[in-house]
């Protein structure tokens, strides 16, 4: 029985390498997969989902209003799919989770999806509530703070450095506007 699996942590844990090397494992083994990347990050170009240690794979971009059922469906008349991998699945809305546990039940395709949980401001993101909600499979990925223990949350930093308190909920950017911190040192710095 195929499953809705979720990976979420805070950056730089390895979402998208872990992602990267899952799908090398399915193609190495002559299986089909599916990439899905939200199109609000352009950062990688061609390269849709592309890892900080330098790994990279195109990818369909999906927005709010892509039925990601219809467009996988639609791919499974051409060619058999063993897995489908989700990118940045934070920025999923809560439709889309619902579509893409139906790919699991119903198409019988497993479903793994990577993203955050939190945003700066220590707040589920919508696709993440979801995905915590109604996965099978819940997977946390580690990532370190500066004082070794486990990374937990996302500060947002400003050009020089300081902490970012208020603003959109999403801003694309990668270590230079993002650090992984743990709880206590995250609170902290929002002082």
């Amino acid at each position: 029985m195929a499953k809705l699996y979720f990976y979420y942590s805070s950056m730089n844990a390895g979402k998208s390498t872990t992602l990267l090397q899952a799908d090398f494992n399915y193609r190495e083994r002559g299986m089909a997969t599916m990439l899905w990347t939200a199109a609000l990050d352009e950062r990688g170009g061609d390269k849709a989902i592309e890892s900080r240690i330098g790994l990279n794979a195109e990818a369909h971009r999906f927005s709010p209003g892509t039925d990601l059922w219809d467009r996988i469906t639609a791919a499974t008349r051409v060619e058999s799919l063993s897995c489908v991998l989700v990118d940045e699945a934070q920025f999923l809305t809560e439709a889309q989770v619902w579509q893409l546990a139906k790919v699991a039940d119903q198409a019988g395709i497993p479903v793994l999806c990577y993203g955050l949980r939190t945003d700066f401001q220590g707040e589920l993101f919508p696709g993440s509530k979801t995905l915590l909600g109604i996965a099978d499979a819940l997977v946390e990925l580690k990532a370190v703070c500066h004082c070794g223990r486990k990374a937990t949350m996302n500060l947002r930093v400003d050009e020089s450095g300081a902490a970012v308190k208020h603003g959109a909920q999403t801003e694309i950017g990668g270590n230079d506007r993002y650090v992984a911190l743990c709880r206590r040192h995250f609170t902290e710095a929002l002082g």
